[in-house]
C-alpha cells in the first residue's frame, strides 16, 4: 500500500515540466532535518503531489511517484554545489535524496488558497500557518479528497 507525500519545488529551479521531460530525477538539495527524515521513510511506489512554490499562484500541479528510496545526497559533498555541507561526508552522510518519476501534469493548478478553503484539509500540514517544509506526508484521506476536487 503506497504512502502519500507532497514535495515542493520552485518552478524556475525544477518544474513539473522538467520532470516530465526527464521522466525520472533525483530530488536533491533538501536541507531541513524534518523533510530529510520524511524522505528517509519513503518507499518505492509512494505517490507524490508535485507542488510549485515561491510563485504566483503556488499550488499542486501534478503527480509523481517515488522510484528510488532514500540514498545519500552527493551534492552535500561538492564544494561547488549550492547544497554543499562541510559536515556531510560520504562516510557519514547528513543529507539524503530520493528519485521521483513523472506520473501526470494537471491541466490546471490547485492553489494553496483553494486548499485552505476546504475544511476537510484543515489538518493538512501544508495548510497550517507557518508550515514551510518542502517534503511532507499526506494522509490517504487528504490524497483522495484532493484528487476528488480535480474530478469535479
Amino acid at each position: 500500500m503506497p504512502h502519500y507525500w507532497l514535495m515542493k519545488s520552485e518552478p524556475d529551479a525544477f518544474s513539473i515540466d522538467d520532470l516530465k521531460r526527464l521522466n525520472e530525477s533525483p530530488w536533491d538539495g533538501v536541507r531541513n532535518y524534518q523533510a530529510r527524515n520524511f524522505m528517509k521513510t519513503m518507499n518505492e511506489g509512494d505517490l507524490v503531489f508535485f507542488y510549485h512554490s515561491s510563485c504566483a499562484p503556488a499550488g499542486i500541479v501534478g503527480v509523481a511517484k517515488v522510484c528510488r528510496e532514500a540514498y545519500p545526497d552527493h551534492t552535500s559533498w561538492d564544494k561547488n554545489s549550492a547544497y554543499y555541507d562541510a559536515k556531510s561526508t560520504p562516510e557519514n552522510p547528513r543529507w539524503f535524496m530520493v528519485d521521483v518519476a513523472f506520473v501526470e501534469k494537471w491541466s490546471s493548478i490547485l492553489t494553496l488558497a483553494e486548499l485552505k478553503q476546504s475544511p476537510a484539509l484543515d489538518d493538512m500540514l501544508l495548510t497550517k500557518k507557518g508550515s514551510r517544509l518542502s517534503v511532507m506526508p499526506i494522509t490517504q484521506d487528504e490524497w483522495e479528497y484532493i484528487t476528488t476536487i480535480l474530478k469535479k
